[in-house]
């Protein structure tokens, strides 16, 4: 079976993550914050919608959930119970959701937001992770309605996967993540030549995205909280209590929040 994952960009840097079954032209979407990208892409392409995930319930993530299911009345909608949309199939840590007979394993990734959740999908010996806001490449999300040990037991989860897990993060924030990287690891040599690369990407209007998890633990400094370089450089910039990995996680996302 031919699945592609194919992201549509919506507002200034979001991205739905579509998958595409070629056989059947069906169509999956996760986090559509709006409705008419996905709609366009759909009707060019002749794709019939069939479900929708959504990993968290922020607008720019669920904003265009209910002009779709206007569109395409079958679209059966998967997302937790405090995702504030209406939704077919309430999920929480362990559930599991089916695409085209492939599954997809529910875990709770909060943090972010207290209901955040990613989706899991096993395909053709490989787990593909659509993770919403809880990671990005370089990067994790700002701790609103969740906590900050919450988000890094998340992104602790999300580390022992394997190696060659691909990520699918719902913004380009790459760029500025990487940069406020190499502002606690000035020498970090993968980080600055992903820098290069993705810059070059961007310029084109390619997407930066997915990533593996091996290319994550080289350049993130969010999970690098135990390795030396990242906390000498914490040391650099804050006062540490101590250099306990969640101590050092809390101060980079602080740094991060006020990172220019």
């Amino acid at each position: 079976m031919a699945i592609h994952i194919y992201p549509i960009k919506a507002f200034t840097d979001n991205y739905i993550w579509m998958l595409i079954n070629e056989n059947n032209k069906q169509a999956i979407v996760v986090d559509p914050g709006q409705a008419e990208p996905v709609l366009e892409y759909l009707q060019a392409h002749d794709l019939d919608l069939t479900a929708i995930w959504i990993t968290h319930h922020h607008r720019d993530h669920t904003g265009g959930v209910a002009e779709l299911q206007q569109s395409y009345p079958m679209t059966h909608v998967v997302a937790h119970s405090e995702h504030n949309v209406s939704l077919d199939q309430s999920v929480k840590d362990g559930s599991t959701v089916s695409a085209w007979g492939y599954s997809a394993q529910v875990w709770a990734v909060s943090g972010h937001t207290q209901s955040h959740v990613a989706y899991l999908l096993d395909m053709d010996g490989r787990k593909h992770v659509f993770c919403g806001d809880t990671l990005f490449s370089g990067g994790c999300g700002r701790v609103f309605t969740g906590t900050i040990e919450e988000l890094y037991q998340s992104v602790e989860r999300l580390r022992k996967l394997p190696d060659d897990t691909l990520f699918y993060p719902a913004h380009e924030y790459t760029i500025t993540n990487l940069r406020f990287g190499l502002s606690i690891e000035p020498d970090n040599a993968n980080m600055r030549q992903t820098l290069g690369t993705v810059q070059q990407m961007v310029e084109k209007g390619l997407a930066s995205l997915p990533v593996t998890l091996a290319h994550e633990k080289k350049v993130n400094v969010f999970m690098r909280s135990d390795v030396a370089e990242t906390v000498e450089g914490v040391k650099r910039l804050v006062n540490l209590p101590d250099t306990k990995p969640l101590t050092v996680f809390a101060a980079l996302r602080e740094l991060k929040n006020n990172f220019k």
